[in-house]
């Protein structure tokens, strides 16, 4: 049975998950927007989250007047997965890590090999 939570709530989850990310890495960052989302995008209903845009190794002299890279955590299907809220904290925290680490030009290959998958 799926895991229920209130929006708001998963959205503290998601800035705990972030204010857990070292401040170096955080500072890092660049042109990106981090979102919670009820639902994934149509015909991934699997999806914990989504990193859209250009990653901070793709970027070249030409990265110039783009809009925002997006993360989005999805609240639902993040919920359908877990037994407990404690379930809830660590896959909101996985998710994050996971999605971040995109940013930075990491592969879903690399970040099963290192745990993050």
């Amino acid at each position: 049975m799926p895991v229920e939570m209130t929006r708001e709530r998963f959205e503290e989850l998601v800035a705990d998950a972030l204010d857990e990310v070292p401040e170096e890495l955080l500072g890092l960052m660049s042109n990106v927007v981090i979102l919670v989302e009820d639902d994934p995008p149509p015909g991934e209903p699997d999806l914990l989250g989504l990193y859209e845009g250009h990653a901070l190794t793709e970027r070249g002299w030409d990265y110039a007047g783009v809009l925002p890279d997006r993360i989005s955590i999805y609240r639902r299907p993040i919920l359908r997965i877990c037994d407990n809220d404690e379930d809830v904290v660590d896959e909101v925290a996985v998710t994050v890590v996971h999605e971040i680490a995109h940013h930075f030009g990491i592969d879903d290959a690399r970040l099963h090999a290192l745990g993050w998958g």
